[in-house]
């Protein structure tokens, strides 16, 4: 799979939708309200993230911040999931998602929130084409150990949630981008591309801290998992598909 300009390789990756879709022009995002990740998961309590956990908490009508901080986790969970997964799936490349040039703004919504300026892709060696294993360790870099752990800390400072909580919400959400873009390479005709995405998941379902956090359906693909991401408490919310307590009352 010859390698592309990370600019282009993103840009494949939008295709699939606007949930796989970041901003990547040059600019001054502090200018326009966006704050680098490393500010998000900076010690005590974010003022980004604790701005948009009340904003959260308020748009559903909630009064258990802790329902805010595991939506909000799921909504940032599946985002980064997909900028990295998307490109890994459709071009054997994962861009750096460095918490220090990666942007969020806490008011914004999907695709509008994250910017990464002049994107760029590890450094490999000319002609090397990456394993499905080099790509879940890509993978696991960018998106567990660079976001997913400090956002953990991050919002665990702005109320307690259960780490089984969490980790199931990170886990729900790389399955919720896989079913997305397999539909979608399934339906253009990328059929590799959907089979290899279905492996890439599986891989990082495999690694600590996704392993046993649900039981999950290469075939569908479909998730089950063994915690709740909370949505049932937010007034008028239901059961998400892939919720245990769906699985309990039947």
């Amino acid at each position: 799979m010859p390698q592309q300009p990370m600019t282009s390789t993103l840009g494949r990756a939008a295709a699939v939708g606007p949930f796989f879709s970041v901003r990547t022009e040059a600019g001054a995002p502090r200018e326009e309200g966006f704050v680098p990740f490393t500010e998000v998961y900076r010690e005590g309590v974010s003022p980004a993230l604790g701005h948009r956990v009340e904003t959260v908490a308020t748009r559903l009508g909630t009064a258990e911040r802790r329902v805010a901080v595991s939506l909000v986790h799921q909504g940032l969970a599946g985002r980064l999931w997909s900028i990295a997964l998307a490109p890994a799936v459709l071009a054997g490349d994962v861009p750096e998602l460095g918490a220090d040039t990666l942007w969020w703004h806490p008011d914004r919504s999907t695709p509008e929130e994250l910017w990464l300026p002049a994107p760029t892709t590890p450094a490999t060696t000319a002609g090397e084409v990456p394993t499905a294993a080099d790509l879940t360790t890509r993978l696991e870099e960018a998106v567990l150990h660079q976001h997913l752990l400090p956002l953990h800390r991050a919002l665990s400072a702005v109320s307690p949630v259960s780490p089984q909580v969490l980790w199931g919400n990170a886990a729900s959400a790389l399955v919720g981008t896989l079913r997305v873009l397999h539909g979608w390479c399934a339906g253009t005709g990328h059929r590799e591309a959907a089979q290899r995405a279905v492996t890439l998941t599986a891989s990082l379902l495999d690694t600590a801290p996704l392993r046993d956090t649900g039981t999950f359906d290469p075939v569908a693909p479909a998730f089950s998992r063994r915690s709740c991401c909370l949505y049932y408490r937010v007034p008028g919310g239901g059961l998400c598909g892939d919720c245990v307590l769906r699985h309990t009352e039947r």
